[in-house]
């Protein structure tokens, strides 16, 4: 068998092949360009009242006002595109960061790159869970299988050799590792000649997105029976179908909720790459909702809460365990040898598993001079691990003339069932076992066999005539941020469990030391023996699943679900795609994770890190909560609008708003919320309140009312400045200009009594951070060009007022503020409001 590891193509070579070839994609999707994006935002509903409203004006000849609102309608387009942009950045480096990935060897070393990346002629690595990125022929093969069923429609995995087979983009492969050389990429792959994709996910529904839909549709039908009664009715008190006409487009656009569905995808697409800077990927959006609701969070110990770093720490043979520690420069004692031998004969010729490197390196380190190491060895037959029997072995053939050699490893119990031991050997290997265990040592025992020359071995292990040779223990050290992670994870009212298949013992000195509670621990074995009621009874108070398999996981994932938890699952197998799929958050391992569980998950790690679990979680809660102010702030935004529409024409006063007025206000919503809610840090407390439930809706009763009583606020003061300014003969033109600048200035000071359900006075940062200070600043700059500029003024309607007068105006526009706080004082005392 050649082992021989190539060099692959250099990285400058490669660099050169993509810019003359082009990426390694099937064709450009359908992504939104700015002319797409422009015709969207012009289909809007906004857009499509600003223009009637301009055409209305050209009808009754004024055509100045018709002009002004066209720039308006450029300048908010704009804004729109930009906004519409950002996001699609957003979601741009999303979709390259989740495309499949590849393990390419350049410059003689392994590199994980995306598969895009890959060019003709690289070197890939292949292992059982992959996606094949590009079509080749195979170099290596151990064991190699290829599900080929998306491009043959058989379901039979089909094997592969070395030389004489090819293997197909697109595919998944099932069953062993190799190597391939890429000889086809993108459109000239014979996935891509048939015209399909890689992957085609249909982001689905969340109760979310539904919410929002529904309480747009519910304002929308509202608006629009009343801005028809609103035409009728100027029209029967006032007169003039283009008025009434007109004042009902005023209103329409005051009450049209276009921003609510906008918002949502911003925050999520923005959010999502929030995440993506703590090192997890969101591969569907409608999980960022579901994290702030997560009540059980069950986790791998391997590389999730460990460092995935294995060392052998003792060796075990006979009656006599050698602390690894204490060799320091010396030899390895002869009688530990074999046991040495056997675990690297049991591993991969070049693992890419951190036990099995562990083995070698320490292999190297101690027997690099002896006759235990075996390069010339070629290995005949793969033994592989089966959920009925925790133990793998390798039949090696050495000279032709010799009998075969077995070596198997595996776990304690299963090796003991495979070497037949009796009663008192099976108490002393459990002895030894137990007490590395307790060490949280992951300990594996080593056995041997020999078999006759040929091709006719046997078919499964338990044929062999297996002797018992030995423990080894490894090490594998607890990440340092773990405890204090899994301490966050409590205080917000979320179960950690681990699962493994690792020794109980091992698994509860691990659970132990990174503060899971460990006193309760159920094994496969327990957990096959229930049935789902039984498994969902026990599992109430069971922190550590030990001795699982990969198929098990599911069992445990159901079992959760059905006492009604929202259950947050790692996994990186092909075995763990079930439980990451049924999961309400499934959660894939970046780096040692397969390609099979990344597609099956809402999140990859990129760094298998669990306290990026945590920090992910943190980040769900957080953009929950600014949502909900943001939601709140654009309603209470859009009542004094409304009212300012309304009221003046019932109480027989002149009309404060016009279509003009409204277009600036939204140059004043939108930033506000796409900048300076989605950059809330969020509250201190978010990860000291338990998890949302998830029948709770996004704006309850209470933070409805809420928005509510702040937006009749604001009409209420806006108002009575606007009667006062008349009663004591101001020009119509100069009142409407003050008013305007009440109602601007209040908006503004919404954005403040918004940003949090807490009162100023009771939190820090209440005031200008960079965002706020760039959105109300701006804002504050606009709002003086077009009250105070007699040619900007002249446009809106307006008359420049008196500086006395118009810094009236602004402090009654922030006293306002005072107002909201008392309201919100008072309403909490009524209610505590959540916000995660």
């Amino acid at each position: 068998m050649n082992t021989e590891f190539p060099t692959g193509l250099s990285a400058a070579e490669a660099a050169r092949r993509r810019a003359r070839e082009g990426p390694n994609e099937l064709g450009v999707e359908r992504r939104r360009t700015v002319t797409r994006i422009a015709l969207e935002v012009v289909r809007e509903p906004m857009f499509l009242l600003l223009l009637g409203a301009g055409a209305i004006y050209l009808a009754m000849g004024d055509a100045h006002e018709a002009v002004i609102l066209l720039g308006f309608v450029v300048i908010i387009m704009g804004v729109s595109i930009l906004q519409e942009m950002r996001t699609e950045h957003a979601l741009e480096a999303l979709r390259d960061l989740s495309s499949p990935r590849a393990l390419v060897i350049r410059d003689g070393s392994p590199n994980r790159i995306a598969g895009r990346d890959v060019v003709r002629g690289d070197i890939l690595i292949l292992a059982e869970g992959d996606r094949v990125p590009a079509d080749g022929v195979v170099l290596q093969a151990h064991e190699l299988a290829a599900d080929e069923s998306m491009l043959t429609g058989e379901s039979e995995a089909v094997d592969k050799h070395p030389e004489s087979d090819r293997v197909y983009a697109g595919t998944l492969l099932v069953r062993g590792q190799g190597l391939m050389e890429v000889t086809a990429i993108g459109t000239d792959t014979e996935l891509g000649r048939i015209g399909k994709s890689l992957e085609r996910i249909d982001a689905q529904a969340s109760p979310l997105h539904d919410e929002v839909g529904r309480l747009t549709q519910r304002l929308a039908l509202i608006g629009i029976g009343v801005c028809v009664a609103l035409a009728l009715l100027y029209r029967a008190l006032r007169g003039g179908w283009m008025d009434g006409l007109l004042a009902g487009i005023t209103l329409a656009m005051g009450i049209l909720p276009q921003e609510f569905p906008v918002i949502m995808i911003v925050f999520f697409a923005l959010g999502a790459r929030r995440i993506a800077r703590q090192r997890v990927l969101t591969r569907r959006l409608n999980a960022i909702e579901t994290l702030g609701e997560t009540t059980v969070l069950c986790v791998d110990k391997t590389g999730t809460l460990t460092q995935n770093r294995m060392a052998v720490a003792a060796l075990a043979v006979g009656e006599r365990i050698l602390e690894v520690r204490q060799l320091g420069t010396d030899a390895l004692p002869e009688r530990y040898h074999e046991l040495l031998e056997y675990a690297v004969l049991a591993s991969e010729i070049d693992p890419h598993d951190p036990m099995e490197q562990a083995f070698h390196r320490f292999a190297h380190d101690y027997l690099a001079s002896t006759e235990h190491l075996h390069p010339d060895w070629s290995l005949a037959r793969e033994y592989e691990m089966s959920p009925e029997l925790l133990a793998m072995s390798h039949l090696w053939q050495g000279k032709p003339a010799d009998p075969a050699v077995v070596a198997s490893k595996g776990a304690p119990e299963a090796i003991a069932d495979l070497c037949h031991l009796d009663d008192a050997g099976r108490r002393r290997m459990d002895r030894q076992a137990e007490a590395l265990a307790d060490r949280g040592l992951r300990v594996l025992a080593i056995a041997k066999a020999t078999s006759g020359r040929g091709a006719h071995w046997p078919e499964i292990q338990h044929d062999f005539d297996f002797e018992f040779v030995g423990l080894v223990g490894l090490a594998d050290p607890l990440r340092p941020e773990v405890p204090e992670a899994v301490a966050e994870c409590r205080r917000a009212g979320i179960r950690v469990v681990m699962i493994t298949g690792d020794h109980p013992r091992t698994a509860c000195a691990i659970a132990t030391a990174a503060g899971i509670d460990g006193d309760v621990v159920l094994s496969g074995a327990e957990l096959a023996g229930l049935d789902a009621g039984e498994r969902a009874s026990r599992i109430a108070s069971v922190g550590v699943f030990a001795r699982v398999t990969p198929q098990q996981k599911l069992d445990i994932v159901e079992a959760f679900k059905a006492r009604g938890d929202v259950v947050a699952m790692t996994g990186d197998g092909v075995n763990d795609a079930p439980a990451l799929k049924s999961a309400h958050i499934g959660i894939a391992m970046g780096k040692r994770g397969t390609d099979v569980a990344r597609e099956a998950a809402s999140l990859v790690l990129l760094e298998d890190d669990f306290s990026a679990i945590v920090a992910a979680i943190r980040l769900g809660r957080r953009i929950f909560a600014n949502l909900r102010q943001a939601l709140v702030y654009t309603l209470a935004v859009h009542v004094p609008i409304v009212g300012l529409a309304v009221l003046p024409l019932i109480f027989g006063m002149p009309v404060i708003l016009a279509p003009i007025h409204i277009a600036f206000l939204e140059l004043v919503i939108d930033p506000a919320c796409s900048v300076v809610f989605e950059a809330q840090r969020g509250r201190d407390d978010l990860m000291a309140q338990p998890p949302r439930t998830p029948a709770e809706r996004l704006l309850p009763t209470v933070q409805l009312v809420f928005s509510l009583i702040l937006g009749a606020l604001t009409t209420i003061v806006c108002l009575l400045a606007y009667r006062e300014f008349l009663v004591r003969g101001t020009a119509l033109e100069v009142a409407r200009a003050l008013v305007f600048v009440v109602m601007v200035v209040a908006n503004a000071a919404l954005i403040f009594s918004c940003r949090s359900p807490d009162p100023l006075w009771r939190r820090a940062g209440g005031g200008l951070s960079g965002a706020r200070a760039w959105v109300v600043g701006s804002t504050l700059v606009a709002l003086a060009g077009v009250t105070l500029v007699p040619q900007i003024a002249a446009a809106f309607a307006f008359q420049v007022p008196s500086p006395v007068l118009w810094a009236a105006a602004f402090c009654v526009g922030i006293g306002t503020l005072a107002l909201f706080e008392v309201a919100k004082t008072a309403l909490n005392a009524m209610h505590r409001p959540r916000t995660g």
